[in-house]
């Protein structure tokens, strides 16, 4: 059930990320709920292997290297997801900045424990 509420929260921040970001575009809250499903299958399965195989530029640049992976999985989704378009790669950066804060804020306000 937590499982739901988040991928929920995930759609809702995604829908008024794409209202309040130029550049970020999502046709409807079901766009934005798959867009929620997929981003978490891509943190689940592909974020990790990225991870290991950049972990030497990640350690060279003290973690930094991880935003970037954030990036790049968000416009994977990107090209996974019709209806959902964020424009350029600093777009995708802020974007995956913001929608970590709000999770995060969700979660610590929910008193979730990791």
């Amino acid at each position: 059930m937590k499982t739901l509420i988040n991928i929920f929260f995930t759609a809702l921040f995604v829908i008024l990320l794409s209202y309040l970001m130029p550049g970020v575009r999502v046709d409807s809250f079901f766009t934005a709920f798959i867009v929620a499903l997929v981003l978490g299958l891509l943190n689940i399965f592909i974020k990790p292997l990225l991870v290991l195989f950049t972990l030497p530029v990640t350690i060279f640049t003290l973690g930094l290297f991880l935003l970037v992976i954030n990036a790049l999985i968000i416009m994977l989704c990107d090209s996974l997801v019709d209806g959902f378009e964020i424009i350029g790669f600093w777009r995708a950066l802020l974007f995956s900045l913001v929608l970590s804060f709000c999770q995060s804020l969700v979660a610590s306000l929910s008193g979730k424990k990791d």
